[in-house]
C-alpha cells in the first residue's frame, strides 16, 4: 500500500510539472508574435510561438527525422536568402502532408537520377520558395535530448549548422486544455495521497 501511494505521489509530480509548464507557456504566448527571418538570423526569439515572415526554404535539403519507413515530418532549412551555402539559423519541422508527399515522391519514386532532377526543375518553384510560417519553437527537456542528434544529421549530411540553431515545429499551437488538464489532474492525485497516507494515523488514534 505504502508504494502504491508513493508511485501515485510521484505521477502527480510529474503531472503537475508539465501542467504549470503549460500554464505558463500559454500565459507568455497569447498570440503568435510577428518576427522576421533576419531578425532570428541575429537573435534569439522573446517568445515561443512565433509567425515567421520573408524566410526562403529548400525542400531539396530537407532531412527526414522519422527513422523509419513511414515518414511523417521533415526538418526544412530556412534562411533570408536562397543561397543554398548559406549558414543555417532556423530549421523547420514540417508535417505539411504536401510537402510530405512532394518529398517522399522526389526520393524515392525514381529509378535513376535523371528523372529525379527533372522533376525537381519542373517543381523548382514549389522546392525552393518564400514561406510564411507560423508554429512553436520547439523546447523542454524532450528537445534537448533530441537537439544534439538533430545537429549532428544536419552535419553529416553538410547542411551548414551551427550549435545554436533555432528549430520551430510549423503548425504547433501553446496547448490551452492541457496545462490545465494535467494540473488538475496533479491536485486530484495529491489530495488522494494526502486523504491515504492519514487514514492509517486517523485508526491509530481511533485505537
Amino acid at each position: 500500500m505504502r508504494r502504491f501511494r508513493y508511485t501515485l505521489l510521484a505521477i502527480c509530480l510529474v503531472l503537475l510539472f508539465l501542467g504549470v509548464h503549460d500554464l505558463r507557456l500559454l500565459l507568455r504566448n497569447p498570440q503568435p508574435v510577428i518576427t522576421s527571418i533576419s531578425d532570428l538570423e541575429q537573435a534569439p526569439p522573446t517568445q515561443e510561438w512565433l509567425t515567421i515572415k520573408d524566410g526562403t526554404w529548400n525542400l531539396q535539403q530537407a532531412i527526414s527525422t522519422s527513422g523509419t519507413i513511414e515518414i511523417e515530418s521533415f526538418l526544412v532549412p530556412l534562411r533570408s536568402s536562397d543561397d543554398p551555402d548559406a549558414p543555417v539559423k532556423v530549421m523547420i519541422e514540417t508535417r505539411d502532408p504536401q510537402v510530405v508527399d512532394l518529398l517522399k515522391t522526389y526520393y524515392f519514386s525514381f529509378d535513376d537520377e535523371r528523372t529525379q532532377v527533372a522533376f525537381f526543375a519542373a517543381n523548382r518553384d514549389q522546392f525552393i520558395r518564400r514561406q510564411e510560417i507560423t508554429g512553436m519553437v520547439i523546447g523542454g527537456l524532450i528537445a534537448s535530448g533530441n537537439r544534439d542528434k538533430l545537429i549532428k544529421l544536419a552535419r553529416e549530411l553538410e547542411l551548414p549548422v551551427g550549435d545554436d540553431v533555432l528549430f520551430v515545429s510549423q503548425g504547433q499551437e501553446p496547448g490551452k486544455v492541457s496545462g490545465i488538464f494535467f494540473t488538475v489532474m496533479a491536485l486530484f492525485g495529491i489530495g488522494r495521497f494526502i486523504q491515504l497516507t492519514r487514514r492509517p494515523t486517523a485508526k491509530k488514534s481511533e485505537g
